[in-house]
C-alpha cells in the first residue's frame, strides 16, 4: 500500500527551521548529519534539508512496499525518474517527476 509518508523542506539555515517548527508546533528533531534534521513521529513527519544540492521545493515522499516495482510503474505511468535509487539511513528511494513535471519520491523503509 502506498501512502504519503514524508514532506521535505529545503531549507537554508537547518537550526533556524528547526527553532521555528519547535516554537510554532512543539516538533521535535533528530539531526542526520550537518545538513539534515527531520520529525521522527511514526505518522507524516517532516524533513528539513540544508544540503547544498537540496531539492528546490518541497518534496512529497511516497512509502511504498516494493521499490523496484513502484519504479516500474512510475515510468509505465509516463513519470520520468529523476534521481536513481540510493539508499539512506532507514530505507531506500528514488525521485522522479510527474506528467506535470512535479517532483515526488518514492521510498521503501528497511
Amino acid at each position: 500500500m502506498a501512502r504519503l509518508e514524508y514532506l521535505e523542506l529545503p531549507v537554508g539555515d537547518r537550526a533556524a527551521a528547526k527553532r521555528f517548527y519547535a516554537q510554532a508546533f512543539g516538533w521535535s528533531f533528530t539531526d542526520f548529519g550537518p545538513d539534515y534534521a527531520a520529525t521522527m513521529s511514526g505518522d507524516t513527519d517532516l524533513g528539513l534539508d540544508a544540503a547544498p544540492d537540496k531539492v528546490r521545493a518541497p518534496l512529497p515522499v511516497i512509502r511504498v512496499d516494493d521499490l523496484e516495482a513502484t519504479l516500474a510503474a512510475v515510468e509505465a505511468a509516463g513519470g520520468v525518474v529523476v534521481v536513481p535509487i540510493f539508499a539512506f539511513p532507514g530505507g531506500r528511494r528514488f525521485h522522479f517527476r510527474d506528467v506535470d513535471g512535479h517532483e515526488l519520491a518514492a521510498m521503501q523503509a528497511d
